[in-house]
């Protein structure tokens, strides 16, 4: 059987024009091809910054990062450090950056000089390998002085040293025999299948490092970070270096089913095993961070075990009596990793916020919470005594990076990296509404204007449902689901921020769990109603509905619930049968949260708003988007829709991706994707096609 698409895989892989010359209407190849910002940094004194630059390699199917600093006094043009590296962060005295980079075969720390006092900003001398070591470096971080610095690896932890872990792995890699026995959970996770290592926690001296590093976390039988998307704000210093803090899940043996992450306090010299000092709290705890006078650490906080979505509050924990409080017990939102001001009255953190993701300032000592940015997301920010360095993107364009004093005043771009493609790259405007939802509580959502739009036409429409179900359709850039590619084709954009979704009070994002089918379907209902109402241009004769993840469960539920107003469905690594997702998936705290236990103790709560037993109404034409390293949603569920499908004998098309996981994130397969969507949206939405 030849590929679907075949004519497609093979225009792409001889080579796209991947950005048309002058005015045209923004699309994936644009998208694939833009500059990617982040990970800013500022120097100790608050006049440079540094940060990662992606740009995309589409011959080679891959993206690659350099480092760049930046005069933020001068202003001007960024000055390429390192044209290999991610994660730069400043030394101390801010003489130098560190940054991770290949050596060889593995990822190892390298030290580049900076000259700031020169005429002209730029790297001083060649860099210097400060580490190596026979396995990769994950993550890191310098101490306070510079002196020392913790590094992240994944090791067998029965073994003494490193070497012990190398010798393994090359083992297993000259073992003819390819099977694997387990003997607990997890057997895979995300994208990866267990192989039996931990990601620890091993402290270096910046000077002579290649000597066999300290372990810290030493009898921890857990990831630090935490896998797969921890970072290295799970682990810090105490301002005098003597301390080393880090969160971490035991697992055990219930793993898979618990998210009781413990903040872990362990001496620098590791000359004493790690202490819980979060023992009482059988929720999540993370991001720990030390107070400037080293009496108090700060921390994130759940209250809720098994629950990967509940608050996060602000924690205060006095190091020498062992109190604790809520910083802010009366802000009802859920706090993301935290930086503190020089003069340690003021924590930092950014959270979703009514379809923006600011950053908000909360005062330590009465609690009081300041919103300082305003529209759009700001996807990272680096605090120093007088500023500070923001990445800020929205929904019309990608992230930049900006400035702003310490109370988010004289907000200010200072890069200006794919203003160029933005300029020809024509967008869509977005609008906000609000309406009449669930039990008559008000829910949000938007509009995207598709490009060239003008009044008097109608549009068809890409209805859109998010992910999570715990997430949001913000005033954000994606590299994924990002609205303007459906523009730039000619098409309106909706997207309802339905019950579940966060940002709106923890009350309105829990709303969801027991209920997937319920609520949030009101909410789409009412949503796609009003929408229509209030825009005329949206012809709703000619709309299709697009989901992944949860929003894929949701197009799945909706083919047999609410199939009449759309004339086509995608969907993207959806939840097909929830009875069958319980046992395949790697995660099992979630459906055991939202589905309120276990399915062998609660069957019937499975099968409440399960998709498969409604295949008989489907009708409405569907694409499956589905990839085999998807371990969270397994491809499974998608290959079992497209059966149910095409035995039904329903208009329908799957696209399979055998190097994939949840996301599709190389930049063919991204190209492809959207290529594939779109072909389908039109096929369905054409408004003379006899379908």
């Amino acid at each position: 059987m030849k590929p679907l698409f075949a004519a497609l895989a093979l225009a792409l892989a001889a080579g796209p024009a991947l950005a048309a010359d002058g005015p045209h209407p923004f699309s994936v190849r644009d998208l694939v091809m833009m500059d990617r910002v982040g990970d800013p940094q500022l120097s100790p004194d608050g006049r440079f910054a540094i940060f990662s630059l992606r740009t995309t390699d589409y011959a080679a199917n891959k993206g690659n990062t350099a480092i760049y600093l930046l005069d933020l006094d001068k202003g001007g043009t960024p000055v390429k450090l390192s044209d290999k590296g991610n994660t730069p962060r400043w030394a101390p005295d801010g003489s130098a950056v560190y940054y991770l980079a290949n050596a060889g075969d593995t990822s190892q720390l390298f030290r580049q000089g900076v000259d700031t006092k020169g005429k002209a900003l730029a790297a001083s001398g060649s860099a210097t390998q400060v580490t190596s070591t026979v396995l990769d470096i994950d993550s890191y971080k310098l101490s306070p002085d510079g002196s020392h610095v913790l590094l992240s690896m994944e090791v067998f932890t029965d073994c003494a040293d490193l070497s012990c872990t190398k010798e393994k792995l090359d083992g297993r890699a000259k073992d003819k025999a390819s099977g694997t026995v387990y003997n607990k959970l997890f057997v895979r996770h995300w994208d990866t299948w267990e192989d039996g290592r931990r990601s620890q926690l091993f402290i270096a001296p910046t000077t002579g490092a290649t000597a066999e590093p300290t372990l810290l976390t030493r009898g921890i039988d857990g990831d630090v970070p935490g896998k797969p998307d921890g970072s290295d704000d799970e682990f810090s210093f105490s301002p005098d270096g003597r301390s080393v803090f880090f969160d971490v899940r035991i697992a055990g043996t219930s793993e898979p089913w618990s998210t009781n992450f413990d903040i872990y306090q362990v001496p620098a010299d590791g000359s004493a095993a790690p202490k819980n000092l979060t023992q009482e709290n059988q929720a999540w705890d993370a991001n720990p961070l030390v107070s400037r006078d080293g009496k108090t650490l700060y921390y994130t906080a759940m209250k809720e075990p098994g629950y990967e979505v509940d608050r996060f509050g602000i924690m205060a924990l006095d190091l020498a009596s062992g109190t604790r409080h809520e910083v802010a017990p009366g802000w009802d939102r859920s706090a993301g990793s935290l930086q503190i001001s020089d003069d340690g009255k003021t924590l930092y953190t950014t959270t979703d916020d009514n379809g923006q993701h600011p950053l908000f300032a909360i005062d330590v000592a009465t609690g009081k919470v300041t919103k300082l940015t305003d529209k759009g997301t700001i996807g990272g920010f680096a605090l120093g005594a007088k500023r500070i360095l923001l990445q800020r993107d929205d929904l019309k364009v990608p992230a930049d990076l900006y400035t702003a004093d310490t109370r988010g005043k004289g907000l200010k771009q200072v890069t200006h990296y794919n203003a160029a493609r933005i300029k020809n790259a024509k967008t869509g405007d977005a609008e906000f509404f609000t309406f009449k939802g669930w039990n008559n509580e008000t829910v949000q959502g938007y509009v995207v204007k598709p490009v060239g739009y003008k009044k008097g036409q109608k549009y068809p429409v890409a209805f859109i449902i998010h992910g999570g179900p715990q997430g949001a359709m913000n005033d954000g850039w994606s590299y994924r689901w990002n609205p303007q590619t459906y523009a730039g084709q000619g098409f309106a954009v909706v997207t309802i921020n339905f019950h579940g979704s966060t940002g709106y009070g923890q009350a309105f994002t829990e709303s969801i769990s027991g209920d997937w089918g319920g609520k949030p379907l009101d909410d789409l209902k009412a949503g796609w109603s009003a929408a229509l109402s209030k825009y005329n241009f949206l012809d709703g004769d000619r709309a299709c509905a697009l989901g992944a993840s949860y929003g894929g469960y949701m197009v799945y539920w909706m083919a047999g619930n609410w199939n009449q107003p759309f004339k086509c469905f995608v969907d993207h690594d959806g939840v097909f049968d929830a009875r069958a997702m319980y046992y395949e998936t790697e995660e099992l705290w979630f459906e055991e949260k939202e589905n309120s236990g276990e399915q062998f103790e609660h069957p019937e709560n499975y099968e409440k708003f399960n998709p498969v037993n409604h295949v008989k109404d489907w009708r409405v034409p569907m694409l499956i988007v589905h990839s085999a390293k998807d371990f969270r949603i397994p491809d499974t569920q998608g290959l079992g829709a497209f059966n149910a499908l095409q035995r039904r004998g329903i208009p329908s098309q799957l696209l399979h991706f055998p190097d994939e996981n949840h996301w599709v994130l190389k930049p063919q397969n991204s190209v492809q994707w959207h290529e594939t969507v779109n072909a389908w949206l039109k096929q369905w939405t054409a408004p003379t096609t006899e379908h």
